[in-house]
């Protein structure tokens, strides 16, 4: 998988308005070749890739703990409404003219709140069980989407476009791609000595607690790194659908059901799958460019089956 990844990562570098060959980027990676190329990759496509690549594993990471926490296969970073909390703040702005910067803010406040209010209205005596937290998030989410809904609906017709386009992934403003890797980095540090606890955690909270693990703990704490990790995916990219849902389904038909080797192997296919799917869309109509959450359906969607066709599942 990491040799996977480093192939994908070259290919993106190399791919867009002006293509690049191998030797040209690795010249330029070491702040060699001409100036124009240089440029091109540090202040323009490094950015961006390291930003894809941190996206997908983010929300495939993610995806893994979720399905883990609710007990659900079909559960992914969406599902307890953090995307619909950032959506609404992200409209919200573009509505009143925010562009840049301040709209990856709007979607980190829109996220937290979203978060804050899934866990604190999912309490009951102080307490949080998964169906809980699973029907709050469920509720909140459709809370969500009907305010998405009729802000597009009551939007000026010139602002629904770009509306639109970052409900299906955005990747344009991604020039700042560091706050993703250091979530990513501590999420993978922090549940990487848990993993053993997880797998135990799989099979129920009876065999988990009888085990000796400290359910309460475990879970709280992928919550909170779901959530986190979740909520800057969406800060960096948008709503880019489908792989928090469906990557960590792939590693485990290949690989089995074993966290320690789960979790990395989801991380760096998430990425290689976001990193993909965005040199796609924004070079296979150039100058044009497709939302990237559309390209990473059309890219997983014929893997995943191509799996489940090979009596893999």
């Amino acid at each position: 998988m990491l040799l996977l990844a480093i192939v994908v990562v070259v290919f993106s570098l190399s791919q867009g308005s002006v293509a690049l060959t191998v030797s040209e980027v690795a010249l330029a990676l070491r702040s060699e070749g001409t100036y124009l190329t240089q440029t091109l990759i540090w202040e323009l496509r490094v950015p961006r890739v390291m930003a894809a690549f941190a996206t997908g594993a983010l929300l495939s990471l993610a995806g893994a703990l979720m399905q883990i926490l609710l007990r659900n296969p079909l559960a992914d970073p969406y599902v307890l409404g953090i995307s619909g909390g950032a959506s609404v703040m992200v409209l919200s702005a573009i509505l009143l003219g925010l562009s840049g910067v301040l709209l990856s803010g709007a979607a980190f406040i829109g996220a937290v709140i979203s978060t804050l209010l899934v866990f604190g209205l999912s309490q009951r005596t102080g307490q949080t069980t998964p169906i809980r937290l699973l029907l709050t998030g469920v509720v909140i989410a459709a809370g969500w989407g009907a305010c998405i809904t009729l802000m597009l609906a009551v939007a000026p017709p010139q602002k629904i476009p770009g509306m639109l386009f970052w409900l299906m992934g955005d990747l344009s403003y991604a020039h700042s791609p560091w706050l993703a890797w250091a979530t990513l980095l501590a999420a993978m540090g922090v549940m990487m000595p848990f993993a053993k606890s997880l797998n135990v955690l799989s099979r129920g909270p009876l065999q988990a607690a009888a085990l000796g693990v400290n359910v309460t703990l475990v879970e709280r704490l992928v919550f909170v790194l779901a959530s986190l990790m979740t909520a800057v995916a969406v800060t960096t990219a948008g709503s880019v659908g489908f792989v928090g849902l469906v990557v960590p389904h792939m590693m485990r038909l290949l690989l089995g059901n074993d966290q320690r080797v789960i979790l990395p192997a989801a991380a760096l296919a998430g990425g290689c799958l976001v990193t993909f799917a965005d040199t796609i869309a924004r070079t296979v109509i150039a100058p044009e460019q497709l939302p990237v959450g559309v390209m990473t359906a059309l890219l997983g969607v014929p893997t995943f089956l191509f799996l489940l066709r090979k009596g893999r599942m």
